[in-house]
């Protein structure tokens, strides 16, 4: 865990709360997420990482504090904050009867980039990637494997200093998701990213820090290790989620 407090605030929260109804989706959540690091958000179904990172990225407004990206507000100043953001949902935005090369061109160009750039950020992805095989195929017609890879080149096309993914080895074969990893891994290097999961194997494998979410509320904040027990995180995640134990107010689904 990168503990250099100098270091530039890429993605914040503070006093982030969101209510639908009466129904608390989270509450109360702050943290600051250096430059450099790869942060994950850990928590069952239902906890609320889906929410908070939506809140994160613009797409939902919290009901009570802020949520910054790179020292901008996403409420405030969402379209250029967004230019410093990648976002891959769990079910990312794929138009599945376009092509690979279709969809990065239609981003790249939503995104404001000029034709040398959409041509060379294109081009750099699909070797990236190894996308050369599937680039005129439509996108329905893909493995999961692929969808994921295209979901992720679209969440770089215009190379974002941060990266924001939401499940996203949910599904993938576990060659897959082994590849996916070390291309998370890869882009530490370069970005700050939060990847939300619940996956106990993807903490260990790609995170400097570990930000866990239960009932709507953020209940650890350290490294991977300071969170094992007898080093093992299965044991702390049974314990801290109440698991095999009725919990009231998080009965939804992780729709939110």
């Amino acid at each position: 865990m990168d503990t250099d407090t100098s270091s530039r605030i890429m993605i914040e929260a503070k006093g982030l709360s969101k209510y639908f109804g009466r129904f608390v989706a989270i509450e109360n959540i702050s943290f600051s997420i250096p430059e450099g690091q790869i942060v994950a958000f850990l928590g069952p179904n239902g906890a609320g990482k889906s929410t908070t990172m939506r809140i994160l990225t613009g797409y939902l407004a919290p009901s009570e504090g802020t949520a910054s990206i790179a020292g901008m507000d996403m409420q405030v100043e969402r379209t250029t904050a967004s230019g410093q953001l990648g976002y891959l949902p769990e079910n990312g935005p794929l138009y599945l009867e376009m092509t690979p090369f279709e969809l990065l061109r239609f981003f790249a160009q939503a995104r404001g980039l000029d034709e040398g750039e959409i041509n060379t950020r294109i081009n750099n992805l699909n070797d990236q990637y190894s996308l050369q095989d599937v680039m005129e195929k439509p996108i329905g017609k893909l493995s999961r494997g692929y969808r994921q890879r295209v979901g992720l080149a679209q969440s770089l096309i215009h190379d974002p200093a941060v990266l924001i993914m939401d499940e996203p080895t949910a599904g993938l074969d576990p060659n897959q998701i082994r590849e996916f990893r070390r291309e998370i891994q890869d882009l530490g290097k370069t970005k700050t990213i939060l990847i939300s999961t619940h996956i106990l194997q993807e903490v260990d494998a790609v995170a400097d820090r570990v930000l866990f979410l239960n009932e709507g509320k953020l209940i650890f904040d350290g490294t991977p290790e300071e969170l094992k027990e007898n080093d093992s995180l299965e044991e702390p995640f049974y314990r801290m989620t109440n698991y095999g134990q009725p919990i009231s107010r998080r009965s939804r689904e992780e729709s939110l």
